[in-house]
């Protein structure tokens, strides 16, 4: 069986796990919201580059896997971008502007997650071998890791990824 650090349903659901606790910090006014919203613009961008670049296309040639939802999952990758450039444009932490724009993002990034684990990931689950999530989870890790060391969360970055 392979490991749960590296089996790729895992190395996800932990990284979602993290965006939901960087959402309560970016809310909490006792937080420093901040730097949440950097820690979180990093992970997020990261995140769905990697599952781009190393996962989804490997998981379509699943028969579990859903390849319609795996498009939607690219689709929902770009609301959540364009959300979070919205939430980067804003200077004051804690402003209405803020609030709203954290509001926005945590909607369409809480929606993403919810339907990723509920069709993709579970149809990893279901259809994908041990030994090939566990490739899976190491190549996401990899670009993971390269895409933190470029500063991926920089708002000019987050710019170019949306195409702004």
């Amino acid at each position: 069986m392979a490991g749960k650090d590296q089996d790729v349903v895992e190395v996800i659901l932990k990284d979602h796990r993290t965006m939901e606790e960087l959402f309560r910090r970016m809310r909490s006014i006792e937080a420093d919201r901040a730097g949440a919203r950097e820690e979180f613009a990093a992970l997020l961008i990261a995140h769905g580059e990697a599952e781009e670049t190393e996962v989804y296309g490997a998981l379509k040639r699943f028969e579990d896997v859903d390849d319609e939802e795996v498009e939607h999952g690219e689709e929902e990758h770009a609301e959540g971008n364009k959300a979070l450039l919205a939430l980067l444009e804003v200077d004051d932490v804690g402003s209405d502007a803020w609030d709203e724009r954290l509001e926005d993002l945590v909607k369409a990034v809480t929606h993403h997650l919810d339907e990723e684990e509920r069709t993709i990931l579970n149809g990893a689950r279901e259809g994908v071998p041990d030994a090939r999530r566990a490739e899976l989870g190491a190549a996401f890790l990899r670009e993971r890791e390269r895409q933190l060391a470029s500063g991926c969360g920089s708002i000019e970055n987050v710019r170019r990824i949306v195409g702004a």
